[in-house]
């Protein structure tokens, strides 16, 4: 019974994952990020990062995620950004930002 549940919360995982990424996506489509004169301006990738982190963080804090599961997070959310065809660069920031908001201690 309790890896039925635990295969449930990795597709939640997954599924928010993925989810975030989308949201990131219609802010910002990965088009603009690999043409660098059109990028928007560091207030507005600052603004759907930051926004990004929040829901991560609201997700983490209604899901009581352990260690594994951000990790988890972490990782779809780093391939889901990578399958939309922003650059590694987007991808590693972006990633790096949702892991560290949600990896503060409270």
């Amino acid at each position: 019974m309790l890896s039925f549940l635990r295969a449930g919360r990795k597709s939640e995982i997954k599924e928010f994952a993925v989810d975030l990424a989308a949201q990131i996506a219609k802010r910002y489509p990965p088009a603009l990020d690999s043409q660098p004169g059109k990028r928007p301006s560091v207030n507005r990738l600052t603004r759907i990062t930051e926004d990004a982190c929040t829901k991560a963080v609201e997700f983490h804090d209604t899901h009581e995620l352990g260690w594994l599961s951000r990790a988890r997070l972490g990782n779809h959310f780093r391939w889901a950004l990578a399958e939309l065809g922003y650059t590694k660069e987007f991808v590693d920031f972006a990633t790096e930002a949702v892991v560290v908001h949600i990896s503060r201690k409270r």
